[in-house]
Formats: structure tokens, C-alpha cells, sequence
């Protein structure tokens, strides 16, 4: 476990949880809101984009032992390379972020289709020289994680929104996720949204550009008064 001094938050408050696993958010005051996720699975618990914090591997042992760490978004890289070291595995990225392995000082696997020994299949969001991403998705319970593409935290969320396009991506929605039927849907900024995720996601979508000037007038005023 992480002592002071270590970097790691000493603050951090759980985001979501169901019988598969568990979210948190390191700094929860912190208006990125950056969220992480324990997966388990039958190979043993990922843990997908950790922000690091203090007691966060007794949640990690609830459901069972670490097997990896992975990395959604090339600009994620934020503890993985340290939560991996600390449980002695390696950090997994998706063909799409392979070339951000010499940026990580751990033991990197690059997986294509599917996380090795999971239900969590693989799907790249984003393969551009501005912004590699990649989703999972477990078919076992229908649980999709999109770390970066949309979020739940204030500055995603314009209207009535519960969960909103990324504000860069607004006028170009990731449709492709529209794809997809989950039950749930764990973020990398915001709390997770644990029901009717599929309508959430669709609302998002459907919405993103014609609510664009809203999110960015609103945003705009919060940067101003601060």
C-alpha cells in the first residue's frame, strides 16, 4: 500500500460499484473528476486508467487478485505504470495506443480483440495522430468502459444530460459507440452511470452538436468566475 509521500491521493471516493467490480475518483474535489476502474474477471481484477491513492488496494483485494493494468487513452498514462509495478504485472494497451509503451516505465503487453482470459472485448474509438482511444466492453454483463470520448463530470454535461460528449468532440460525435448496449458505463472522468446506460449514451449522442453552444457558454462562464 501507497504511504505519504508516495504521490498517491490521499483522498479518494468511490464512483460505482456492482457485482464485477468497482470505480473510484482520486481527488474527488478536483474538477477533472478523473475516475479509475477495477474489472474482475475470471483472470483477475484490470485496473483500467488508476489515478493511485492511498488504501486503494484493499478495494483492488475485494475482488480478487490484480492480473493487469490497462491504459484506454495515449494521454491516461496518469499511475498505471506504478499500480502494475506494485502488483508485479504488466500494463495492457490496445493496438491503437502501442507506441506510448517507451512512455511507461513497466512491462507492456499490446492486446488486439480482447483482454486475455475476460469477456472485455476491445474496440478502438480513435486512431488519429490527435487522440488514440479504445473502449471495452464485457458481453458477460453488458458493462462498457469509455475513459475519455464521454464523460459524466460538470464540463461534459450540457442540458439535461447525465452523460455527455467529450467538449473537443461535440460537433463530431463518436457515433460508433452507439453501437453498443450496455447496462452500465464506467468513465474516465465523472461517476459511473450504473442504469439505463444505453439511453444515456443515445441521448448524448443523438444531442451532442445541438447542445454544443449551451455546454460551451457554460463552461465558458465557469472559467470566468472560477
Amino acid at each position: 500500500m501507497p504511504m505519504k509521500g508516495s504521490g498517491a491521493a490521499t483522498g479518494w471516493a468511490e464512483s460505482g460499484r456492482w457485482d464485477r467490480g468497482a470505480s473510484w475518483i482520486a481527488y474527488p474535489h478536483e474538477r477533472m473528476q478523473r475516475a479509475s476502474h477495477a474489472l474482475a474477471t475470471d483472470a483477475g481484477v484490470f485496473v483500467v486508467d488508476p489515478v493511485d491513492a492511498e488504501g486503494i488496494d484493499d478495494l483492488l483485494a475485494e475482488f480478487g487478485e490484480v492480473a493487469g493494468v490497462v491504459v484506454l487513452l495515449d494521454r491516461h498514462k496518469r499511475d498505471s505504470a506504478a499500480v502494475a509495478n506494485r502488483h508485479d504485472v504488466p500494463v495492457y494497451l490496445p493496438e491503437a495506443l502501442s507506441g506510448i509503451a517507451d512512455d511507461l516505465d513497466a512491462p507492456t503487453e499490446t492486446v488486439r480483440r480482447q483482454l486475455p482470459g475476460t469477456d472485455y472485448g476491445v474496440h478502438t474509438v480513435f486512431e488519429n495522430p490527435f487522440w488514440k482511444e479504445a473502449a471495452l466492453y464485457g458481453d458477460r454483463d453488458d458493462t462498457m468502459v469509455v475513459t475519455e470520448a464521454v464523460g459524466t463530470a460538470e464540463y461534459f454535461r450540457a442540458g439535461n444530460e447525465r452523460l455527455g460528449v467529450h467538449p473537443m468532440l461535440r460537433l463530431l460525435p463518436p457515433k460508433k459507440l452507439g453501437r453498443l448496449d450496455p447496462d452500465r458505463l464506467l468513465v474516465g472522468h465523472g461517476e459511473s452511470v450504473m442504469d439505463d446506460a444505453t439511453e444515456a449514451l443515445a441521448y448524448a449522442l443523438r444531442g451532442s452538436r445541438g447542445r454544443t453552444p449551451g455546454l460551451y457558454a457554460k463552461n465558458l462562464k465557469s472559467f470566468v468566475l472560477g
